[in-house]
């Protein structure tokens, strides 16, 4: 390990500086947003298409609502994904890649928070619409707890139980 009295910079854990580790750290963020960002574009870009179709004057009023707040949540969760692009465009070359991959960590995790939200609206539109059965809102609340148990809790129990102190 180089040491900060012989004129290197600290390095720890992979031997690197804290700019080599922002710089692998930022591309491993910018593949992880590539991932999420063409999800959520498809997702909203398929819901923009609803409102033109001949079935939407047919909803209710309570599923145009759940349409309305979806599209909202897509356009959200497409904003929080595509800001890390723009931070980096903004802020490269100012010398802060380390305070810009915790901001771009933070928004890209808020998409995600979105995203789920999304997919939930619109997975509750879609099988309301499709079956109008009582069972939906259970149907719904267990797709949504696979979505918690893949993308929440099983990388934060990884994260505790694997994360050396």
């Amino acid at each position: 390990m180089a040491d900060a009295a012989e004129g290197g910079a600290m390095r720890r854990g992979r031997n690197e500086t804290e700019e080599e580790r922002a710089d692998r750290m930022w591309q491993e963020l910018i593949q992880e947003v590539r991932v999420a960002q063409m999800g959520v574009q498809i997702l909203f870009g398929f819901l923009l298409t609803v409102v033109f179709t001949e079935k939407y004057a047919d909803l209710s009023d309570t599923d145009q609502t759940i349409y309305l707040v979806t599209v909202v949540l897509g356009a959200c969760a497409t904003g929080a994904l595509i800001g890390p692009v723009s931070l980096h465009r903004l802020v490269s070359g100012r010398r802060v890649k380390p305070q810009a991959v915790q901001l771009a960590s933070r928004l890209t995790l808020l998409g995600l928070v979105l995203l789920l939200a999304t997919t939930t609206a619109s997975l509750l539109l879609i099988l309301r619409v499709a079956t109008h059965d009582g069972f939906v809102p259970y149907l719904v609340a267990g797709v949504v707890g696979w979505y918690l148990l893949c993308w929440f809790v099983l990388p934060l129990w990884t994260r505790r139980r694997y994360t050396s102190r």
